[in-house]
This record gives C-alpha cells, structure tokens and sequence, in this order.
C-alpha cells in the first residue's frame, strides 16, 4: 500500500479578516492540548501531528466515518495569495487545500472574492472558516470550545444574529456559484462547502476546522495524497542568505524525499544545478528569524518545509521549481521536468497590451488568469521592471505595466514618467486592477470634459419682450434661457433654418462666455434684424452639427437634465 503524506493546506482571504491568527489560533489551540513539543515549526510551514487533532476532536471523527491514515496537517505559514499564487506545481497550486477566512461581520470583500477566483482558477478544495464570532453583540466566550458547545451557551437573541450573518456567506457564496452550508449541516461533503464558524481570540471552533480540513482531505483525496517514492519535488518559497551558509532556499516540499547530498534541478531562466550542501529545520515552535534555532538534518520527507544550504544559488528566484535527485544519471530528465513546468505558464498574447511583470513564475500566472477578459495583455515575465521594458511599451496605444510584488528602480520610474508608460505596483492583484480602472476612469473624464468643451451644447432661449437694445449690425437684445447651455460662438436656428451667431453674451454688465437654463443675458448677434429675422418672444435654438450629435451622445452622462430634454426632443423632430 502506498505511504500517504500530509496534506498541505494554505491560507487566503481579505486583508484584517484573520488570516495570519487563524495559524496562530492553531498553533496555540494544538499546543494548549498536546504534549510540548508535538507540534512542529517546519520552514515557513506548521506541521500538527494527526493524533494531535485526534486528541482535540474526540470521536468526532468517528462519527463522520472516517478513518483517519494521514499523518498530519502541513499548514503553509505564509498566509494570503501571495504563498497560494507563488507555491506551485505542474497542473496547478501546491495546496491540496485551501481555508477561506472571511469576517462573519463583514462578509465577502474585494481580496475574498480574488482569493475565490485564485481556487477557481486552480481547481483547489476549500473550506471556509467564518471568522470573529467572538465579535457578535452579546456574544459568550467559550474559550477553546467546539463550535456546537460554544453555540449552545448563547443567549437566543445571539443564535438568531449569528444565523443571519451566516446565511448572508452562504448567499454570497452561492453569487459565486458555490453551495456553502455549516459544517454540521451538510449532506454531501463533495458537493457543498462547508463553513466553519470561529473566533482566533477564543479559539472557539478551531478543532472543528482542524477536524472539517483533515476529514476532507483523509475522504476525498487519499489517492492524491500517495507518496511517489525518491525524487524530491517541491517550490522554493523564499531565497535568503544565511550566516555561515551562504545563500539558502526556503522550500516546501510535496513529494517524495530529499537527502543531504543530492542533486538539485532548479528551474528559471537558466536551469540551475548544484547539489545539497545541508538541511535546516527548525526545532520545534521556535522563531525562524533566529539562525540559532535551526538543527540540520540528514533527510526530509514529504511533506515538509525545508531551509536548503547549496553552492551556485544565487540567481535563484522564489515560486521556482525545485528537484532532488540522488542519481547523477536523472539529472537530464529533472531539467527537461522543470522546464516543462516553467512553460506551462502560458499566455494568448494580444497584438497590442500591457506588460505583466512579477516576482514569481506563480504569481505571474494568477496576473495572467486574472487580466484575461479585463485588460489585454502583450507579455508577461518574471523579474523587476527594466528600462528596455519601458521602451518596448511606449510605443503601445496604452503604455501600461503592471508590476506585482516587485520594486521599480528609481531610474527606471523616471523613464517612465518621461516616456509616458504607466506602471502599476502593488502587493495586491485585485488592487492593480482598480488602480488601472481608476486611471482608464480619470483618462474618460478628461476626454468627456474635452469633447464637451469643443462641442456645442443644446441651448433654447426666448426673445424677451420690451428688450430689444438695437435693432442691427449688430442686434442687441435681452433674452432668457429656456433650457440648456448657449455659447459665444454658438449658431442660432429659428424653424431648423440658421440666422445667425451669437457675438457676445452679457450677465448684469459683464462679458460670460455662456450661460444656461434660467439665465436671463443681453445677447449681442452681428447679422441679425430685429423684425425681419427674430421678433420679440421668439424662440431660438443651438445649431447642432452631426458631429455635435455624436459626441454628444457619447457624453449624454456629463449632461445636465434639461440639456438631455432639449437633445431627446431634437432627436424627434
């Protein structure tokens, strides 16, 4: 029978929801109630020992059928969708499963709903773990408490708020087309996602969530869960140099075994081989910042995280590929693996586009997934943003570049701005697609506001009776504004016939280059008579060419009410 290894589990959602302390709220929770020492700090991951969620859950699982032959549970410390889009493997993300941690107060936010689309782009598990239920009006801590115990000690009034704030997930869920449901209620695991109600103050239903996570994964994915025996495969998460061993990897690993002495296959822009020089890990719940709390090891199995000392590194880029081989002879088939894995992250280029640019190959694909259908895109690579970049975009119709995680190089920002190419940056995908959607909008209203300055408004006045200044050459009269905007310049039309334009306009003795609807202006006309072309309390309107029209059509949002009145009713006759 095959060995089953730990199934890796990562952890997204909005920024303040809880992300980073729901791993705390593990650590703490799994630590509180097992032996010292039990649950152990991998590189950048927290590992939690199967009979650990055994002793938190009781017979829970039991009660749910399953028999529970996984090791543990490999969380990957590096919450967010940073870790998920960077950490990846041939065929999609690293994680075999995914926690959702949403505010129960707050719902569904604008990183929600992008962390959603990253598991629907890779196809990932997930469970939903409904956070700050501590946080509800009136709400009794049950400190550590299952989630059904901690529900049954409040007052009705706080069920009730807690059920409408639950079933407000479920349908925002259910906009996204998923079936959720409280992980209690659920009929069908496969078909319908469960939600967990938690507090990471308390710690109230965390042992529902280790137990909902392992169960899912213990019953749905066994067969993917199968160690391949030997050669190491895993995704180096960070690159970092470490005193006394040089340049090291951080890296996670999801197959097979790594042994000191190994070769090992790195993919980038040039495949990378060396051979492991030594094996870290931390001891058990300690700091990774302090290079003290390392011990090295002779092997590690899947799956692990893993620091990796080895010469010829340095050029080495995080969300990379990484294969361990004991066999000089395999060394040939790793490379052609992990350049197979680098080319998968392909891209339909358009013939003209942005520029995407990220920090890894990971992220650079979920760039890519999430501008299809939103913004064109022209290429996409991995690495800061270059000056050859730049002039490779200002010839575009729409100089953009997009850079994730990444910082532009000063000089680079000054040739730019100098060129005319605009660079987004951000941490955050969703957020450089509402900063380039701020851009595009600000671009649109100072186009619209131009249009509306070069072209005639729809405008109506009526000749006032006993003002009529002069007679001609030029006609000077008084006259009101009966909708619209009239201009120095604009022609005037009596029965769809042209008699001619307006030279000045004056309000209370001053020149106004216009005036609109309840203005009441002396109007000055060169090649008007009093008489013969215009009598008193006709009614005269703005000329509006084709072209006016048109435009105007484009911008009927800038428009005043009156004005669209004015240009509907000239649109009939």
């Amino acid at each position: 029978m095959a060995k089953i290894r730990s199934p890796i589990v990562s952890v997204l959602g909005h920024v303040d929801h809880g992300k980073t302390s729901i791993l705390d709220s593990i650590r703490g929770t799994t630590v509180v109630k097992s032996e010292p020492g039990r649950i152990t700090q991998h590189i950048s991951a927290s590992y939690v020992p199967i009979s650990v969620i055994k002793n938190l859950c009781g017979n829970a699982l039991q009660k749910m059928g399953i028999s529970v032959t996984i090791p543990g549970l490999l969380f990957i410390d590096s919450p967010g969708h940073e870790a998920f889009t960077t950490l990846r493997k041939r065929g999609g993300a690293i994680a075999d499963i995914a926690i959702l941690v949403v505010d129960i107060n707050e719902g569904f936010q604008p990183q929600t709903v992008e962390s959603l689309n990253f598991l629907k782009q890779f196809k990932t598990p997930f469970i939903v773990a409904a956070t700050k239920i501590d946080r509800l009006l009136g709400w009794r801590p049950q400190p550590n408490a299952c989630f059904l115990d901690s529900v049954e000690a409040q007052p009705e009034r706080v069920r009730n708020e807690l059920e409408k704030k639950f079933y407000n997930l479920v349908g925002q869920l259910s906009m996204h087309g998923f079936e959720g449901e409280r992980f209690d209620r659920i009929s069908n695991f496969s078909k319908q996602i469960a939600i967990v109600p938690i507090s990471n103050i308390t710690k109230e239903g965390i042992s529902d969530l280790l137990l909902i996570t392992a169960g899912i994964t213990q019953k749905f994915m066994s067969k993917d869960l199968e160690l391949t025996p030997g050669e190491g495969k895993g995704t180096i998460l960070e690159v970092k140099e470490f005193k006394g061993l040089g340049m090291t990897i951080d890296v996670i690993l999801y197959d097979g075994d790594i042994h000191k002495a190994d070769w090992l296959v790195i993919g980038g822009e040039v495949v990378i081989k060396t051979r492991v020089k030594a094996l870290l890990e931390p001891k058990p719940l300690k700091e990774l910042k302090d290079g003290k709390d390392f011990i090295q090891v002779n092997e590690v199995h899947a799956a692990a995280g893993i620091k990796i000392a080895a010469p010829c590194m340095e050029n080495v880029v995080p969300g990379m590929p990484v294969r361990a081989i004991r066999n000089e002879k395999d060394i040939s088939k790793a490379v052609a693996e992990v350049e197979q894995e680098k080319e998968e992250v392909e891209i339909e280029t358009d013939n003209d586009g942005a520029l995407l640019k990220a920090d890894t190959l990971g992220s650079l694909e979920a760039l890519i997934k999430t501008f299809k259908g939103k913004i064109p895109v022209k290429r996409a690579k991995v690495g800061p943003v270059t000056k050859n970049d730049v002039m490779e975009m200002k010839t575009a119709t729409k100089p953009m570049v997009f850079s994730f995680c990444l910082k532009t190089p000063e000089d680079v920002s000054v040739l730019a701005k100098d060129n005319n190419v605009r660079i987004f940056s951000s941490n955050v995908i969703y957020t450089l697609i509402e900063d380039h959607k701020k851009w595009e909008d600000e671009i649109k209203l100072r186009w619209k506001e131009e249009l509306l300055k070069k072209t005639n408004h729809p405008g109506r006045i009526k000749v006032i009776r006993g003002y009529v200044f002069r007679q001609s050459k030029p006609a000077i009269f008084g006259a009101e504004v009966l909708l619209g905007t009239i201009r120095t310049g604009s022609r005037m039309v009596k029965n769809k016939k042209i008699i001619g334009e307006i030279n000045e306009i004056q309000s209370q003795g001053e020149n106004k280059s216009e005036a609109k609807m309840g203005d009441k202006i002396a109007i000055s006309m060169p090649d008007v008579t009093i008489g013969k072309h215009v009598n008193e309390n006709d009614t005269l309107d703005v000329f509006l060419s084709n072209s006016d029209r048109e435009n105007l059509e484009k911008v009927r949002d800038k428009l005043r009410p009156d004005e669209l009145e004015l240009l509907d009713e000239l649109k009939e006759n």
